[in-house]
């Protein structure tokens, strides 16, 4: 298959002991650039990216939003397709080819990775992310009318797609609003079942009872704030 300019995007927050395996299993064939966002970290996260062979930038406003949006400014100049990738080794790099696959044959707009769809490892996924998950997919459906199965993190977006998006979150509503949105502009959007393992190294968010929490109540308020806008 021929692939078009596709730029993955690695938000990162101390994680040298995965990061290297993550740039070394993205098939390179499929890959122009890859960008490490390094979200103010504070160990060897930089340097060991650099050392893998990622494009690696600095981002010392903490919020995955904010790592993304430093991540857009960043891509190969020509790039068609976007990837998202956590920096934890929890997803499957591999996995990359099924996910963009609907997009180059133009099936789709946007896949998303749903790791409730594909094989996980026990534990993978905590009880309280697989709540949360079900909480908000359940609101989407409710008042957006399409069916997600996960917000999950891993996920392929045409590039004009994106942009048409025009992405303002900061943190935590990063990827429920670029679902949103993708609902909003009736863009065709695809799950795709990929796999999830247990992260490397202790989660920033569902790790904690608080972390979770937080991420939890601003994917709920984003759902609700853009609801309400609809109505405006």
């Amino acid at each position: 298959m021929n692939y078009p300019k596709i730029s993955v995007i690695i938000p990162a927050y101390n994680e040298e002991n995965a990061i290297d395996s993550v740039i070394r299993d993205i098939p390179k064939k499929m890959v122009d650039r890859i960008v490490v966002v390094d979200n103010g970290s504070e160990d060897n996260t930089f340097s060991k990216a650099q050392n893998a062979g990622a494009y690696v930038v600095s981002e010392p406003r903490r919020g995955y939003g904010n790592a993304c949006l430093k991540g857009l400014l960043n891509l190969d100049p020509d790039t068609e397709i976007v990837v998202f990738l956590d920096g934890d080794y929890s997803d499957y790099p591999e996995d990359m080819e099924h996910l963009v696959r609907p997009i180059v044959t133009n099936k789709a707009d946007i896949t998303i990775g749903s790791r409730l769809a594909g094989k996980r490892e026990k534990g993978a996924l905590l009880l309280r992310a697989r709540i949360g998950n079900r909480l908000a997919t359940f609101l989407l459906r409710i008042f957006f009318g399409f069916h997600f199965t996960d917000l999950g993190p891993f996920r392929a977006i045409r590039y004009k797609s994106l942009m048409q998006m025009d992405m303002k979150d900061k943190d935590f509503g990063w990827t429920v609003e670029m679902q949103i949105k993708a609902i909003m502009n009736n863009f065709r959007i695809i799950e795709v079942p990929v796999r999830y393992r247990k992260r490397i190294g202790q989660s920033k968010i569902t790790g904690t009872i608080k972390g979770s929490a937080k991420a939890g109540i601003k994917i709920i308020y984003t759902i609700l704030k853009y609801r309400l806008d609809s109505f405006k």
